[in-house]
């Protein structure tokens, strides 16, 4: 049994071996602004987790921190081997942002080859890893498509497929989903979790739907409102796949209201701090 396979099993969520670790990071930016405090989380190789918190709490701060994409004002953040040692290898990370950011001028498969082209990998692999990743957010047939002649869902779909593209083993998302309609939402919520069963990636889920959090994770990280600190670090048990029945159990309706709880409760730290 593979470490992925452990991960999705009920109970499992926090048996998966670690593969980083924030350890007490702050950030304050130049403003003066504190966005997070004393914050220290582990991610587990396979694990799905998603971030929940009120807008400003720096759930989008901590996703960039984690990618790379700035510095920690205090503490650290720690990328770990298959034995659990600090390692100066950080693993293949992929990052979709809220909006698409898909070059317009240029085609679908354009736009899903460009992570392998930047890194110089020979054109016929980069066009046929290109129409894999496609085929595996449903897109198949859209390669000479542009950005403008797509639907939104469809446009977000291709961006996800330019992050897999370059096979992650950890996947970044802060709020994809969030402008899309509820359809579309939840048919992507569905894909997501198809892919993720298939791949094996991590995934940092960054949402402000108690709901879409709940469906999709094994662990949801709760922050209370700025400076963001994590306030609950609730597990999922549940096992995968989750049909959309899931979404109508008495299971669901109880994670949404232990999660609902811990969200009003970490909104209420910010009203008597």
């Amino acid at each position: 049994m593979t470490t992925s396979d452990r991960a999705r099993e009920p109970g499992a969520a926090g048996a998966a071996e670690p593969l980083l670790r924030v350890q007490r990071v702050s950030k304050r930016f130049a403003n003066g602004t504190l966005a997070l405090r004393d914050v220290s989380l582990e991610l587990g190789r396979g694990q799905f987790v998603s971030l929940l918190g009120p807008s400003g709490c720096g759930k989008s701060t901590l996703l960039k921190l984690i990618s790379g994409l700035g510095g920690a004002s205090t503490g650290s953040i720690e990328w770990l081997d298959a034995g659990g040692r600090p390692s100066a290898t950080r693993p293949g990370l992929s990052f979709v942002f809220q909006e698409p950011t898909l070059m317009p001028w240029a085609t679908v498969l354009r736009n899903v080859t460009l992570p392998l082209r930047l890194d110089g990998e020979p054109r016929g692999r980069n066009i046929e890893r290109a129409r894999q990743a496609l085929a595996s957010v449903g897109l198949s047939g859209f390669e000479k498509a542009y950005p403008r002649e797509l639907s939104g869902g469809m446009r977000m779909r291709v961006s996800i497929a330019r992050a897999l593209v370059t096979r992650p083993q950890i996947l970044l998302m802060d709020e994809p989903f969030a402008a899309l309609d509820e359809i579309t939402r939840l048919r992507l919520n569905d894909d997501l979790l198809e892919l993720w069963q298939a791949e094996g990636f991590s995934v940092v889920f960054v949402t402000h739907s108690v709901f879409e959090s709940v469906f999709l994770s094994q662990r949801i990280v709760v922050l209370a409102a700025r400076p963001g600190r994590i306030s609950a670090d609730l597990r999922i048990d549940d096992a995968y796949p989750r049909p959309r029945s899931f979404r109508t159990s008495a299971a669901y309706a109880a994670h949404c209201d232990e999660v609902s709880a811990a969200l009003e409760a970490s909104m209420a730290q910010r009203r008597l701090a």
